[in-house]
């Protein structure tokens, strides 16, 4: 469970996950970007996304929302797709609400046997989720070929954005043109593809860069840059601070928490 303040770019920056993530809006609105579709949450949604889904989330400054993540294979028949679901049932809401709760106070309280414990209300919440899929709570809009490409090409980001292939050879490898491909994807998440692409390579870059190693040359590697020094120019257009500035103020906030 996670909270967006701090480090917002952790979750307003396109990127996927290794886990499953669970979120759940309890108050307040705002916007997703589910594998390069935006959609509009509010109070009562319940968002599913699962390992490897490309996803951002813009909350404004009043919205409350809990997060989970947990690893794939807890759940049982846990979705293998995204899935925003509508919780109209009192019962439900105050149900997941609860849930979760518990969980938090599992991880601030640490006591024997957490993990198991854990482990056992990611079960619950699989169970919870499910059921209300079978209510009928999730919600399908219409489904279109633009869609569809912007689907695919989140898809494709997933599996080769540490590569140095730039957006054109992702529409390349789309049969698309580049021209069209960044229209679609704007016209489906208000993004264009090009910004998809370094969102995602500036996601993996700030969480590489908060731990201590690798150096900054594996992480720019790593990630397709040619070479640190144009890695350094990429990470300071757009955090306005060079990596080992960002290595460093994350090095004090650690510091400072503990």
């Amino acid at each position: 469970m996670l909270e967006l303040q701090g480090a917002p770019w952790r979750y307003q920056l396109a990127h996927d996950r290794e886990d499953n993530t669970l979120l759940w809006i309890t108050k307040g609105q705002g916007r997703v970007m589910v594998a390069g579709v935006l959609r509009g949450v509010s109070m009562h949604h319940a968002l599913w996304l699962p390992a490897g889904t490309l996803f951002a989330i813009d909350l404004p400054p009043g919205t409350q929302a809990l997060f989970v993540h947990a690893p794939t294979g807890l759940a049982p028949k846990e979705p293998d797709t995204p899935m925003l679901l509508r919780i109209r049932d009192s019962f439900a809401q105050a149900e997941l609400t609860g849930e979760i709760d518990a969980m938090h106070r599992e991880l601030t309280q640490k006591r024997a046997l957490m993990q198991d414990s854990l482990e056992a209300r990611v079960r619950l919440l699989g169970i919870w989720l499910h059921r209300q899929i079978e209510k009928g709570a999730a919600e399908t809009p219409a489904d279109t070929a633009a869609q569809r490409l912007a689907r695919r090409y989140a898809q494709a980001l997933v599996r080769d954005y540490r590569t140095a292939q730039p957006m054109a050879a992702y529409a390349d490898a789309l049969d698309v043109t580049p021209t069209h491909l960044s229209r679609i994807c704007r016209q489906c998440c208000g993004k264009t593809a090009a910004d998809l692409l370094t969102e995602r390579k500036l996601h993996a870059a700030r969480v590489a860069l908060e731990s201590p190693r690798p150096p900054v040359q594996d992480v720019a590697k790593g990630l397709g840059f040619s070479s640190a020094a144009y890695f350094t120019r990429f990470i300071q257009t757009h955090t306005g601070k060079s990596p080992s500035r960002l290595r460093s103020d994350a090095r004090k906030t650690l510091t400072a928490r503990s």
